[in-house]
């Protein structure tokens, strides 16, 4: 009878051990059974800046492609940000992204205060253990604009309406003219600030002025803003670009180029590489050797037919240059590290 005990008592724990289902993290942990859960926390609502939405979109495709239970948190202002974060840590999600400089000093509090908690961070570097930055290589896409730039201006005067003159930006404006001045050493480059990210109005007054001066392209860098730049282009007969996303769809007769970022790309990869096991805290970058940036028509195509400002025989230039950057021919410098 003893014996019969026993093995019934050894055969309960071998279903038991069975029926846990035990499965392992890509932090390294265990659960029991659970699907993993991934918060994507945006620094504004989505709608507002395309940015945000195609991360959305690459998140929910990883989430699908993997298994995950993904939740989207849009903030309805900055100050809303850390709050947030800490609410995806309270409900145990395994790995919490958020976005943009916005989110840096939450993140570094939050996270600080988490060490065990992976989070990943898009578009911006805050230096903890616990933290996956994911950043671009703008400044490749960027010369390869001002390249495009430099080759189809027909007066020889080029501008661009940027957001704010912070470090940063640099990776558009510095860049934007060594690619320009690398294709047409004689033009002129004007570059204006709007003093934010969301001043349309502001970025249209500014893409007037630069008209005014003979600037026959003007590059938007504004995020909002950029909208202003692209009515004044209708106004006045200039030619424009859009950033982050295609828009020549949007004016094909006056916004001509687009310089890419894909932020849904690097949310997909991120998420990938949690769910592969192959997430570490650090700096990850991307580029046009990586697809993460680009130009449309160069590096992308595009929906929209050519414009002939530009003309196939530019773009054709241009994708040598790019082929120079990617196989290491040529080295575009980072603003941000001279």
């Amino acid at each position: 009878m003893k014996k019969l005990f026993i093995f019934i008592a050894l055969f309960t724990l071998v279903l038991a051990g069975c029926g846990a289902n035990e499965t392992t993290n890509s932090a390294g942990d265990k659960t029991e059974g659970k699907a993993k859960k991934v918060a994507l926390i945006l620094p504004e609502k989505i709608g507002v800046n395309p940015f945000f939405q195609q991360m959305d979109e690459g998140a929910k495709k990883a989430a699908e492609e993997f298994g995950f239970e993904l939740k989207t948190i849009e903030s309805t202002d900055h100050t809303a940000i850390e709050e947030n974060l800490r609410v995806a840590v309270a409900e145990g999600y395994d790995l919490i992204i958020t976005s943009s400089f916005e989110a840096e000093d939450a993140l570094k509090k939050v996270a600080g205060e988490n060490p065990d908690q992976p989070f990943a961070i898009i578009d911006t570097t805050v230096d903890l253990p616990n933290v996956r930055s994911v950043n671009f290589r703008e400044h490749e896409a960027a010369y390869l604009l001002g390249a495009s730039a430099g080759l189809s201006t027909k007066t020889n005067t080029v501008g661009m309406v940027a957001a704010m003159d912070i470090p940063l930006l640099k990776k558009w404006t510095v860049a934007f003219e060594n690619g320009l001045h690398s294709t047409n050493p004689d033009a002129t480059f004007l570059v204006n600030y709007v003093g934010n990210f969301n001043d349309p109005a502001k970025a249209k007054e500014l893409a007037l002025l630069q008209a005014s001066q003979g600037a026959d392209f003007i590059a938007g860098a504004a995020a909002v803003g950029d909208l202003g730049v692209f009515e004044a282009a209708k106004e006045k007969g200039f030619y424009t670009a859009g950033q982050d996303v295609d828009r020549t769809e949007l004016d094909p007769d006056h916004i001509v180029l687009s310089q890419l970022k894909g932020t849904d790309a690097v949310a997909y990869e991120t998420i990938k590489a949690f769910a592969e096991g192959t997430y570490e805290a650090g700096v990850v970058a991307y580029g046009l050797k990586e697809e993460g940036v680009g130009l449309t028509y160069v590096t992308h195509e595009s929906a929209t037919p050519l414009n002939d400002f530009v003309g196939q025989e530019v773009v054709d230039q241009v994708k040598e240059i790019k082929d120079q950057i990617v196989n290491g021919e040529l080295e575009v410098p980072n603003p941000l590290e001279n």
